[in-house]
């Protein structure tokens, strides 16, 4: 799974002249076969994919695919022997071989080989450790003519098959209100680089949208903007979402057989530590860069060379280490042990199973099952532990950002999801009682999309503004009540937003205010519409009771560099 290669031009230009080859997805059990095996020997095999997650892994063995003497893992009495493998069939034969206990992939990889590793007690998987989270390497690019993700209806997308995209499209179709019934999908063998990759395909007429890399994105979008045509970029090309704001669909994981779990717990707790570990150890060679510059060419050489084979890809290396969140102790914790995270292991482990459901690479949904780590245990030496999440964006400046777009009436530029909640006439407060699920479901989208901005707009009902008109009434009493009008709306929506916050702290979840952007519309957009320069007159009681809402909207600002705060 190469999600951070630089494609190079000879195979780009290929790609535009080859036809790209489309397969007939199967499930994996049709595709793997082995014979299930013990696992043995002194030195562990472990795999790991090309991805910046797996920086860490390699770190903690000693900057080097065999176990050094001294390192991390050394330390934790470890002998391991690290074999990239990006080809997740032929990790799945491995593992049930007993070549390694270890499985390397996402939650929605691992999804796709349930129906084989668990047809024996002895290969059923226990997921052990969370290394990352995408938060930039992947991303959705549509051609001119989708502005949402609703606009995929009907289109052709065409994504990796047995890649990490699958949960990807599932979970932005499902918030759009779509299933897979509602798309073409065209699946290719390979991610990247190759004639048989999303990015090759994309440049054919029928491809409408495809879930490429990052780097592919950009080349596709001319630099991350519109493609022109020019170069590599297909024209009216754009990303739609990349995980830089759909940060938490994409969950990295690693898990162990449980014939292994059982019979060597100890050896299982000392690599997931070892994990923990090489994960601070990295972040604080790389937050240490300038002033101790050889420790960092070190580790980011040992990755180049490692994930990409060249050490002096260390560009590369770097790049990749940026689109990953590296999770560490809290991470995992958060996402094991937090009954109440929106994004927790057990959750995203269904989310998946249900996508995979659709499309035929999952015969039935089960249970996965987890280490149940003792974290006080683990935690001990680590100094990143109960670190306060800094927030993403700056306030002022998404104000700046939200207002512009209302003045200019371009909100919708950028909407990747919207939803309203209705209230009484003369309501001012929005409790949890009568809004909980409305309120469950922003603390769901702000979990998922952590990268995205959470507009909440506030609408008035214009029946009074419309009552003072008829009967005549001066320009400057109008003028104030839509002022009044407007002014209500936009304490509405603060009401909503300082509920909504609190609703999430009191069921143990933190959301980032920085994150929610309040706007008050008064009646100036009304559900019924505009007459001329005025809001048209509800002819119906439900056309009333329309206008009395709050919309909640959901938008990509990945391009506002002056507005996002990368983490």
């Amino acid at each position: 799974m190469l999600r951070a290669l630089v494609v190079t031009a000879s195979l780009l230009l290929s790609s535009l002249a080859v036809a790209v080859e489309y397969i007939n997805i199967k499930p994996l059990n049709q595709v793997v076969s082995a014979k299930v095996g013990p696992v043995e020997g002194d030195v562990l095999q472990v795999p790991f994919i090309s991805w910046g997650g797996d920086i860490a892994v390699i770190h903690a063995n000693g900057n080097n695919l065999s176990t050094q003497a001294n390192s991390i893992v050394a330390q934790q009495g470890l002998k391991l022997r690290l074999t990239r493998e990006d080809d997740f069939a032929k990790q799945v034969q491995h593992y049930l071989k007993g070549d390694s206990p270890f499985l390397r992939g996402t939650i929605g990889m691992l999804n796709m080989a349930m129906d084989v590793i668990s047809k024996d007690a002895k290969t059923k998987p226990i997921v052990i450790y969370k290394l990352t989270d995408s938060a930039g390497g992947d991303a959705l690019v549509v051609k001119s003519g989708i502005k949402t993700v609703k606009d995929l209806r009907g289109k052709t997308v065409v994504l990796q098959a047995y890649g990490p995209h699958v949960d990807y499209l599932s979970r932005i179709l499902a918030d759009a209100g779509l299933t897979f019934k509602d798309i073409n999908v065209r699946w290719v063998k390979d991610l990247t680089g190759t004639d048989n990759s999303p990015m090759a395909a994309f440049y054919e007429k029928d491809i409408d949208a495809a879930f490429v890399i990052i780097p592919d994105a950009l080349a596709l979008t001319a630099g991350g903007n519109v493609g022109t045509g020019a170069e590599d970029s297909v024209k009216g090309a754009k990303i739609l979402l990349s995980t830089k704001t759909a940060d938490t669909v994409i969950a990295d994981v690693y898990a162990v057989r449980s014939d292994f779990f059982k019979q060597h717990r100890d050896v299982v707790e000392k690599f997931a530590r070892s994990l923990l570990l090489g994960q601070e150890s990295m972040s604080n060679i790389v937050k240490q860069r300038t002033a101790d510059s050889k420790a960092y060419e070190q580790m980011m050489r040992a990755a180049a060379k490692g994930l990409l084979d060249s050490e002096q890809a260390l560009a590369d290396a770097e790049g990749m280490y940026q689109d990953a969140r590296h999770v560490g102790y809290d991470g995992n914790v958060k996402f094991f042990e937090n009954n109440a995270y929106p994004r927790r292991f057990v959750v995203i482990v269904k989310e998946s199973q249900q996508g995979l459901q659709q499309v035929g690479l999952l015969q039935q949904q089960q249970e996965i099952a987890q280490a149940r780590w003792d974290y006080d245990k683990l935690k001990k030496g680590l100094s990143q532990v109960n670190v306060a999440e800094a927030p993403k964006f700056d306030e002022s400046k998404v104000a700046a950002l939200v207002t512009q777009k209302q003045q200019q009436g371009n909100l919708d530029q950028g909407e990747l999801f919207s939803f309203e909640v209705f209230f009484k006439p003369n309501q001012k407060t929005f409790s949890a009682e009568l809004y909980e699920d409305a309120f469950k479901k922003v603390m769901d989208l702000a979990s998922t999309y952590g990268g995205a901005i959470i507009t909440i707009e506030g609408h008035s009902d214009p029946m009074n503004y419309l009552r003072k008109r008829k009967a005549s009434a001066s320009r400057m009493v109008l003028g104030r009540i839509k002022q009044a009008a407007r002014n209500l709306s936009l304490s509405r929506a603060q009401e909503v937003r300082d509920n909504i916050i609190d609703f999430a702290k009191n069921k143990g979840v933190s959301l980032d205010p920085s994150q929610f952007a309040v706007v008050g519309h008064g009646i100036s957009a009304p559900k019924t519409g505009v007459c001329g320069a005025d809001p048209c007159v509800p002819k119906t009681e439900k056309q009333w009771r329309s206008n009395m809402r709050v919309q909640f909207r959901i938008l990509q600002v990945e391009a506002e560099s002056s507005v996002f705060r990368p983490l």
